[in-house]
């Protein structure tokens, strides 16, 4: 019988790339998010491959919703946390406090609702996996980025305690943190639909991240051994060794 992988944020990025790939190693993923055109393709193309995917309309904020969605399954042997995101990079003195809220409740209290209601059920597994995708923005801080930065750091203390909390008993907690990954959505969505702004986050940069090079980093933490765990790997292209170091090529190829 097949492992059941929940994976939210699953209708594009990094969330749609880790679903592929936990099913194509096997897994029974259920593919959460909020849109049900796109999880619902995704299940299509991904059972048309003879793999096994269902797709769930969840919104990860709303904690009655993900207990309805928790209660329905029958086991669930790993959690992939992935829904988040960023709004805007205004500095601290300017942010919009709905801003920083929105961004705290999916980075954070998405994280810890779908955990919560599924911990009962990875525990009873047997060998239990949470993974929680953070950021570089939730281990070193920039200008710019306070509101994001705060919650991915809150991302990253909730996974580091529930480590703890959890030694012991037969689930460990793993964290990913990306650096630079050029997706369809999160520079567009940071920069409120400015889409040329959004290009020009990634100008010049050769070969930053894909959603599918960080998928794969996510599915080889899943499937080592359940005595293994990886509390923590940080993932960045080549060109950049830091947030503020970031190599570009220019016009002239230098």
């Amino acid at each position: 019988m097949s492992v059941t992988a929940v994976v939210t944020g699953a209708s594009s990025g990094i969330g749609a790339a880790t679903a592929r790939g936990l099913a194509a190693e096997g897994y029974d993923v259920v593919l959460v998010a909020r849109r049900a055109d796109r999880i619902e393709a995704l299940a299509k193309e991904i059972t048309g491959r003879g793999q096994q995917a269902r797709a769930r309309v969840v919104d990860v904020t709303d904690r009655a919703a993900v207990d309805a969605f928790a209660d329905e399954l029958d086991g669930c042997g790993v959690l992939v946390n992935n829904a988040g995101g960023a709004i805007g990079t205004e500095p601290v003195a300017t942010g919009d406090p709905d801003d920083w809220r929105t961004m705290y409740e999916v980075n954070v209290l998405g994280v810890l609702n779908m955990t919560q209601a599924l911990l009962p059920k990875l525990e009873a597994s047997g060998d239990g996996t949470v993974l929680v995708l953070t950021s570089v923005a939730g281990h070193v801080v920039y200008e710019g980025g306070a509101g994001y930065v705060a919650a991915k750091h809150g991302a990253h203390t909730l996974a580091a305690t529930l480590r703890l909390e959890l030694v012991g008993k037969p689930v460990r907690v793993l964290e990913v943190a990306p650096g630079m990954v050029k997706t369809e959505e999160f520079s567009l969505n940071r920069l409120r639909g400015d889409s040329e702004a959004a290009e020009a986050v990634y100008a010049g940069v050769p070969d930053p991240l894909s959603a599918e090079d960080v998928a794969d980093t996510v599915v080889w933490a899943v499937t080592r051994p359940p005595h293994v765990n990886i509390d923590l790997l940080v993932v960045r292209p080549r060109a950049q060794a830091a947030q503020h170091r970031v190599h570009r090529v220019s016009d002239d190829g230098n």
